[in-house]
């Protein structure tokens, strides 16, 4: 196989060296077949020549995209047919990777490596991840271990179906993933232990957890809009039919605001079900 090791960075000059040294040679069996890759996502610092110097091919971007368009640049110019994907900052163990591999070599199209306990940042980062896993797994139908890990192993050609899809910001691992799920493809997770980073974060809380809220809606809607319509509609039935029997006790009628929620009711559902035919076609054409 040939492997490919993408590196989004930005400013991350004090662990990059190490990162990059410490993945060349976990990978040291695959060689000559093997490349390390490192975006640099308009750094500031010496990111660019510590990464270098440590052996990796460096594609520059001239000002800070994102580190989702940092992804995307590394999946464009990455010649592996499995692409490794992980984060610059020390905190994903380079050693983990022929782990990952194995997986892939077992048939698996996306294999992530799952952060367990004592792994988050912090306990709420740690309650934000299990909310997204949760929901994400009831969205897509399957078991979601770890919805925003960014470390993980693809299939090159699996994984740029789904370029277009991909936000420039930090969601990227919450996109994918839920992509390959709705798909069809094989996602298999492996149990890794994340180290604190070095330097500081580019992840704030509040308005990037927000961000991944609303990507999990995205995506869900544009792979399976009833997994959305269909809840909000039976909501707005119930509320209908509560309200309905309230007023029919106390006033002895049918009131508007009934009559109103039974048709909301019956749009969101009718939406949800052309949602559903669009997304059919879409998959068409995207398998021709």
């Amino acid at each position: 196989m040939r492997i490919s090791i993408v590196l989004p960075a930005k400013n991350e000059e004090a662990a990059i060296g190490g990162t990059v040294d410490a993945a060349l040679r976990a990978i040291s069996q695959y060689k000559p077949e093997i490349e390390v890759i490192v975006i640099d996502d308009g750094s500031t610092d010496g990111t660019a020549a510590a990464a270098e110097m440590a052996g990796a091919r460096v594609i520059y971007h001239p000002y800070g995209k994102g580190n989702g368009a940092a992804i995307k640049t590394g999946a464009r110019v990455a010649n592996g047919q499995i692409v490794v994907f992980m984060d610059a900052d020390g905190q994903h163990d380079p050693s983990d990777i022929p782990r990952l591999l194995e997986k892939i070599e077992q048939g698996y199209d996306m294999v992530v490596g799952a952060r367990q306990k004592g792994s988050q940042a912090s306990i709420g980062r740690g309650l934000a991840n299990a909310l997204y896993n949760r929901l994400a797994s009831w969205m897509v139908g399957h078991q979601v271990e770890d919805l925003t890990s960014g470390f993980r192993a693809v299939r090159a050609d699996k994984f740029s179906e789904f370029l277009y899809l991909l936000p420039n910001g930090f969601s990227y691992p919450t996109t994918s993933t839920m992509a390959f799920f709705r798909a069809g493809y094989s996602v298999s997770y492996v149990p890794i232990h994340a180290a604190r980073r070095i330097g500081k974060s580019h992840i704030k809380l509040f308005r990037d957890g927000a961000r991944f809220l609303i990507i999990i809606f995205k995506i869900g809607t544009l792979f399976s809009p009833l997994k959305i319509f269909a809840p909000v509609a039976l909501l707005m039935f119930l509320l209908a039919s509560g309200w309905y029997g309230w007023t029919y006790v106390h006033e002895g009628r049918f009131t508007n605001m009934s009559a109103l929620l039974y048709t909301g009711g019956v749009m969101v559902f009718l939406l949800g079900l052309i949602s559903e035919q669009i997304t059919s076609l879409m998959y068409q054409r995207i398998e021709k």
